[in-house]
């Protein structure tokens, strides 16, 4: 008996309802109910990667995953080192592709976080830059670490700030090549109202003041980047719907 090969039909399957889930506003505000409710138990914060706190959500994770595997990047760079989840993730990736580095950026690496990063397994695919994610200087030392031609995806998740998230996207952009991804986390921010915006944060980010209305205004200047439809309609269970940008442009 021969069983048909139906791979490439299951994949056309899945984009074919990823973008008709990406145009199901029901679907979404239900989902996004979901989140402010799921918001009071510090959902994102209740999950590890390989032991260090990631501080993603499940949904994020599987679509971060995707974007690695499928574009095979050399360098990774992140903006908001945290505890550290999100590199020792993107490092294990990586490390099962047989190439690249993560280059984490952060105003200020607790030294706590430092050495749960310093002593993981992974800590020789990770390269940690302290210091304003914008400035000249910062970014020399980031330029620096990138070796010539290498392939560049960076994720940016520091201040959510809309000013911030624009002079970042302003900033680490053109470092993106063609066929590689950037990703603006939290656009979640401003999708909803006033009234679903998180509350039990250090700082508040409302609507318009917040990385989506960043990532609007940088798409109305460069034709670098698309937004990536398929991937971002599934994310209705996110923190960063909509926030998957595609390099089509050298």
């Amino acid at each position: 008996m021969t069983i048909k090969d139906d791979r490439l039909e299951f994949e056309a399957r899945k984009r074919e309802m990823s973008l008709a889930l990406g145009k199901d506003e029901d679907a979404f505000q239900q989902a996004l109910n979901t989140l402010v409710a799921l918001d009071k138990y510090d959902y994102a914060y209740l999950w590890s990667w390989m032991g260090v706190p990631i501080i993603q959500m499940p949904a994020d994770v599987m679509a971060t995953q995707e974007v690695i595997w499928n574009t095979k990047p050399d360098i990774i760079i992140e903006t908001g080192v945290a505890r550290g989840g999100s590199m020792i993730f993107m490092a294990s990736l990586l490390k099962v592709i047989g190439k690249g580095k993560v280059i984490g950026v952060d105003i200020d690496i607790r030294a706590h976080n430092r050495d749960s990063i310093e002593k993981h397994p992974l800590s020789p695919l990770i390269t940690l830059i302290e210091g304003p994610s914008t400035t000249a200087e910062t970014l020399a030392k980031v330029k620096a670490e990138i070796p010539a031609g290498a392939s560049v995806m960076v994720v940016l998740d520091s201040d959510h700030s809309r000013d911030h998230v624009l002079d970042e996207l302003r900033c680490y952009g053109p470092l993106v090549t063609k066929g590689q991804y950037i990703v603006v986390a939290d656009t979640l921010l401003g999708r909803g109202d006033m009234s679903q915006t998180p509350t039990k944060r250090s700082k508040i980010w409302y609507p318009g003041d917040e990385p989506y209305a960043a990532l609007n205004t940088y798409l109305k200047e460069t034709d670098r980047f698309e937004t990536d439809e398929a991937l971002n309609g599934k994310l209705v269970l996110s923190s960063s719907p909509g926030g998957y940008l595609k390099c089509i442009r050298g």
